[in-house]
């Protein structure tokens, strides 16, 4: 069976965000301290994948290599935590981030989401920019909580992270390995351009990535 996720960063007034907050930002937390996820990250730093073609060669499929791309892609996808967003914590739980967070705008600038049939955005967008971009990331893999203030002083370091060379930016984008449609902003132009809007707009920021299918 076929999956299709979904990684979202929509943007909010404080009001909302900071409704969001107490339900949101223990479930981060939660998944950045699992210990396993933790060791993850810790060897993605450490020896950051290569050529993302490299990954599925006849000669890769029994080495090192092969485990290395497992472990990041099992780190990137995210955990049972943030996955309570989509599917709902309990049966009785009427909280639900389609609903309750994506749906809650109906400006379509106010938001970023990449959906992918068979595969998830995060990895691509964090093995693409690398680990040492990636530490500029807030939140944990894609998942993120911030209010106004917070997108703001967080800007500098997104514009560190998500601003290219042109020699950069074509390694980059080589490295991303999803499909888009002509219309379709890349996992590498979306967020930027998210934290550009919210900026200017006050507004705060929610991402979050989930497995919708």
């Amino acid at each position: 069976m076929g999956i299709t996720s979904a990684w979202a960063i929509s943007a909010h007034s404080d009001t909302v965000i900071g409704e969001l907050a107490p339900r949101v930002l223990p479930l981060i937390a939660a998944e950045r301290e699992v210990p396993r996820a933790r060791e993850r990250w810790a060897r993605w730093c450490r020896s950051p994948l290569p050529d993302h073609r490299t990954w599925y060669s006849s000669t890769a499929e029994d080495s090192t290599l092969a485990e290395a791309v497992t472990a990041f892609r099992q780190l990137m996808v995210g955990g049972e935590y943030m996955q309570t967003l989509y599917d709902g914590a309990t049966p009785e739980d009427e909280f639900y981030v389609a609903d309750d967070v994506w749906a809650r705008d109906e400006s379509p600038e106010r938001m970023f989401l990449a959906v992918q049939s068979k595969d998830y955005a995060v990895p691509s967008f964090f093995h693409a920019i690398g680990p040492e971009r990636a530490a500029l990331m807030p939140g944990w893999c894609g998942n993120f909580l911030l209010t106004a203030d917070q997108v703001r002083e967080t800007l500098p370091d997104i514009e560190r992270a998500l601003s290219f060379t042109s020699k950069e930016l074509a390694a980059v984008v080589d490295q991303d390995w999803l499909d888009y449609a002509p219309d379709e902003e890349s996992v590498l132009t979306g967020p930027l351009r998210q934290w550009r809007h919210a900026t200017e707009a006050g507004l705060g920021l929610c991402g979050v990535s989930v497995l919708i299918h």
